[in-house]
């Protein structure tokens, strides 16, 4: 009996406190917790005087909704989240999945009217103003939600994020940096910051920060990757190559890293070795019309005429452009007559495209432009042999008809 007495008490003047917090604020959505809070203590106050048990459930019912769920309420709002700001998040998860993002918007805005300091509000409307493309918008938001609590990591990033949407570089740069500095295994960072550098040409500092970024996970092969390609673009072809046989290790997938592979196995003069790889990427259907191209270019550097024609003919009739890219190739003119022309009235074979990130792109083009650079060594061999070749021939040539004339 007194514990029944000592709950009503205890519940009513918990009621009391919502009640005087409701008129304090005058926030009406303190209405719905005092109504269920007034249910159960009707349940239990019936109960008590009529000296009845309550089944189980209900029992259940009226301590949650009597005491518990008020006590919940006051605990959070003593750490500054409010009644409002939990309901206003509810309303912003059902708003989303029935796409009604305007109404949200409009209760968001109504909320930081009556409570500006609301961390979640500004946070939640930030992301709305993102989706709706309204960066700046989004950006000042985001900055609002960082002043009320400057201790949110996530929140940073997504700034830094758009601020470098925003071609503010310089801003997103420092954000990162101090990120990075409080939360040093931060993955998300590491990587936007990084590829920050690398536009900008920074390409030292960006190894930097990826082989920090290896201390903590020291498994990913985007890590790897990326050192690859920053390493390609400083010309360390060396330590290039060793960052991608990690990679590629850690994904087998990973048929870019073992492309440069080979592109930097033929600017070592490895052909063997490049030939492995391109063949790899072939197999595996990776830019196979450059691969084929490439390969019939490996094959004419090692004498096998027959062999760089077959290779010709497929990277062509994988891509028809490669044919006026091969005819003014200085090292296949000699092989030109017996390479296919690309059918233009008939059929083409569909040439699928990988998506290449624009960095991917930049790497590629470099690995081809420095193997143009030493390959021109390569081309006066070939051309030395191959007068030599002729001469030797026609010198054969002349000694066979001296012979028939003498006999």
């Amino acid at each position: 009996m007194w514990e029944r007495i000592i709950f009503n008490l205890l519940a009513f003047l918990l009621f009391l406190i919502i009640f005087v917090r409701m008129i304090r604020r005058n926030d009406a959505n303190y209405i719905y917790l005092l109504s269920v809070q007034a249910l159960g203590i009707l349940i239990a106050f019936v109960a008590l005087v009529c000296n009845v048990s309550l089944p189980l459930l209900i029992l259940i019912f009226t301590y949650i909704v009597s005491i518990l769920l008020p006590v919940c309420i006051l605990l959070l709002e003593k750490k500054g989240v409010v009644l409002s700001e939990l309901l206003c998040r509810v309303k912003v998860a059902l708003a989303r999945l029935s796409n009604k993002e305007e109404k949200v918007k409009k209760d968001l805005i109504a909320l930081l009217e009556k409570y500006p300091q609301s961390y979640m509000a500004h946070k939640l409307l930030a992301q709305i103003y993102e989706k709706e493309e309204h960066i700046q918008t989004a950006i000042e938001e985001y900055m609002r939600a960082i002043e009320i609590h400057p201790k949110e990591d996530d929140i940073y990033f997504k700034l830094a994020q758009l601020m470098y949407r925003e071609d503010k570089t310089e801003q997103a740069k420092e954000i990162l940096v101090q990120l990075l500095k409080r939360k040093p295994d931060d993955e998300k960072a590491s990587f936007l910051l990084g590829d920050i550098l690398y536009e900008n040409e920074q390409l030292k500092e960006a190894v930097n920060v990826y082989l920090e970024a290896l201390k903590y996970h020291p498994e990913n092969y985007d890590l790897y990757y990326n050192l690859g390609m920053v390493y390609t673009r400083l010309n360390d072809f060396q330590s290039a190559k060793e960052y991608y046989e990690k990679a590629a290790q850690l994904n087998s997938l990973l048929y870019q890293a073992k492309y440069n592979l080979a592109q930097i196995a033929l600017i070592f003069n490895e052909l063997d070795e490049a030939r492995e790889y391109f063949m790899e990427c072939i197999n595996a259907g990776f830019l196979e019309d450059l691969a084929y191209y490439t390969l019939a270019y490996i094959a004419m550097l090692k004498g096998e005429e027959e062999n760089a024609v077959e290779y010709l003919n497929v990277a062509i009739q994988e891509n028809n452009s490669l044919y006026e890219k091969a005819r003014k190739e200085p090292l296949f003119q000699y092989i030109m007559k017996k390479v296919n022309k690309p059918n233009k009235d008939g059929k083409q074979k569909k040439w699928k495209k990988q998506v290449l990130s624009k960095k991917e792109k930049q790497v590629l083009m470099h690995l081809q432009n420095t193997y143009e650079l030493v390959g021109s060594l390569n081309h006066n061999d070939i051309k030395a042999i191959r007068s030599i070749k002729l001469k030797r021939k026609e010198e054969q040539t002349q000694e066979k008809n001296q012979k028939e004339r003498e006999e």
